[in-house]
C-alpha cells in the first residue's frame, strides 16, 4: 500500500459532548460512549508529535450571535433540549469562546497544532482547513473523534471530494448510539472503499510512520 503525507485530523473532542453539563448530556446521549476513544486518541496524539505528523483539531460550535447557525439546526437542537446558544453550567451551549466549546484538557492541543472552527458538521464547511492541508501538501488523512456518524463521517465524505485517501480511525471514533458507529464504519468501505479504509490504532500507528516516511511501498 502507498502511504502518502497525511495529517491527523481530530474532530470535535470539546467538553460540550464529552462532559456532564455541555450539549451533549443536555440533549440526553451517553457521553460515557462518547468518552470511550479518548485513551486511543491520546496514543494517537502522543505518536503523531512524537515524529513530527501534522496535527489539526477541530471544534464545533457558533458566533456568539448565532447569525452562523441556520434556523433548521437551530430548531433542531430546540427539539431535543438542548438548544443551540442557551446557558448551561458549561456557558453557553456550542458558543464559541465559552468553556464547553473548548476541547477537553485530557487532548488539549499544544502550541503549533492548528484548531478548526467549524459551524457545521463537516470540517471543510466555511473553514480554511483545505487551505492548511494544501499549505503542508497533506494527501493523507487520519481521521478521529466524534461523532462517527455525524461530524466525522460529514468530514470524511468532504475529504474524499476533495481527493484525499482517507483513513477512518474505528476505536478512536464514538458515537452515543452503538448501531449508528457500526454502520458508519461499514459505510466507508463499500464498493472497493468508496470513503477510504477503516483501521484500529495499532494499525493505524503503523500506517503513520511510513506516512511521514514520505511515502513508500509496505
Amino acid at each position: 500500500m502507498y502511504i502518502q503525507p497525511g495529517a491527523l485530523i481530530v474532530i470535535d473532542m470539546q467538553r460540550d459532548f464529552l462532559e456532564q453539563g455541555g450539549y451533549a448530556a443536555t440533549s440526553g446521549m451517553d457521553i460515557t460512549a462518547l468518552r470511550r476513544p479518548i485513551a486511543s486518541i491520546r496514543r494517537l496524539l502522543d505518536h503523531a508529535r512524537s515524529c513530527g505528523m501534522l496535527i489539526i483539531h477541530t471544534r464545533e460550535g457558533h458566533r456568539t450571535d448565532l447569525s452562523d447557525c441556520p434556523p433548521t439546526k437551530l430548531a433542531r437542537s430546540r427539539n431535543a433540549g438542548a438548544e443551540i446558544g442557551s446557558t448551561g453550567p458549561l456557558g453557553r451551549l456550542l458558543v464559541r469562546g465559552e468553556y464547553g466549546h473548548d476541547i477537553i484538557d485530557e487532548l488539549q492541543p499544544i502550541p503549533g497544532e492548528p484548531v478548526v472552527d467549524k459551524p457545521g458538521y463537516g470540517a471543510f464547511h466555511q473553514t480554511d482547513l483545505a487551505q492548511i492541508l494544501s499549505t503542508h501538501d497533506i494527501r493523507s488523512l487520519f481521521i478521529c473523534g466524534v461523532t462517527t456518524e455525524v461530524c466525522v463521517h460529514s468530514t470524511l465524505r468532504q475529504a474524499v471530494d476533495h481527493g484525499y485517501r482517507c483513513v477512518v480511525i474505528s476505536d478512536a471514533c464514538g458515537s452515543a448510539y452503538p448501531q449508528l458507529h457500526d454502520a458508519a464504519l461499514k459505510m466507508v468501505g463499500v464498493e472497493g472503499g468508496i470513503f477510504g479504509t477503516v483501521a484500529d490504532t495499532q494499525t493505524v500507528l503503523t500506517q503513520m510512520k511510513i506516512s511521514q516516511g514520505g511515502g513508500k511501498q509496505a
